[in-house]
């Protein structure tokens, strides 16, 4: 197993779309850094770039790969090994490679410019969200043979998470404005990793008046200690659920 990770992580931290991701991160970082002569202001003009390209760069090269490494899948399959080993290993070696990538583009950046809470906060949720989207991927990938459905089911995903779920939320808020229905934008958070993580940066930032009239309530349940362990278990769930049901699948799945 520890075999199959390595191969993988070296595999893709050689691959030019890997390497120019990183370059692309980093050129990003430190210019909206010397751009800013406030750290927390740079920090903010990242976050869009943390928010949208990470999840999308993470989805979309994490089904090619699995799908452009379906005949050495197979070839681990006729080994000897269990395939719930080699799908973790997979899966290890792709959210290793992509965090590696996402540490050395935004990591060297802001650990030089801003190694504030928020700082840790923004890198924190982009690993989580590199690893995330790896694990949505993988879901993707394991139930179409079709690699063009598969990618197209991933750019979905993306797009869901990233654009429209703001959209069907602020049209829900429209139609029920005449209830109290703030309490409830906290349970809808938790179904979105990149709503919840641009929550937990914006509070860490302190400039929570951002995120409209309901910013009260993110506050007080997110800023408490019990309301940051719910969060970060919530995104613990979206890498364990998405990556349990692809184990499962995998393992009945005619290859």
């Amino acid at each position: 197993m520890k075999k199959i990770i390595k191969y993988v992580i070296l595999d893709i931290l050689r691959s030019r779309t890997i390497i120019g991701y990183t370059l692309l991160l980093m050129a990003l970082s430190f210019s909206v850094f010397n751009v800013e002569t406030n750290s927390s202001k740079g920090i903010l003009s990242l976050l869009n770039v943390i928010l949208i390209i990470v999840p999308l760069v993470s989805i979309i090269f994490s089904t090619i790969y699995i799908y452009n490494a379906s005949e050495f899948i197979e070839l681990l399959v006729s080994q000897p090994l269990k395939r719930k080993s080699i799908w973790i290993s997979q899966f290890a070696g792709l959210s290793l490679a992509l965090s590696i990538s996402f540490l050395i583009g935004c990591g060297i950046p802001i650990l030089i410019f801003d190694g504030s809470d928020a700082g840790i906060m923004i890198l924190l949720m982009g690993l989580f969200l590199s690893v995330i989207f790896v694990s949505l991927a993988m879901l993707a990938a394991v139930f179409t043979r079709d690699k063009a459905k598969g990618i197209g089911i991933s750019i979905l995903l993306w797009l869901f998470f990233s654009l429209l779920y703001d959209g069907l939320v602020l049209f829900l808020l429209f139609q029920f404005m005449d209830y109290p229905v703030e309490k409830g934008l906290v349970a809808l958070s938790m179904f979105n990793p990149v709503d919840l993580s641009r929550i937990l940066i914006l509070l860490k930032l302190d400039i929570s008046a951002l995120m409209g009239a309901t910013s009260a309530i993110f506050n007080n349940f997110f800023g408490q200690t019990p309301g940051i362990i719910l969060a970060f278990t919530a995104m613990l769930m979206w890498i364990l659920i998405p990556l349990g049901i692809s184990i499962r699948k995998f393992n009945t799945k005619d290859l």
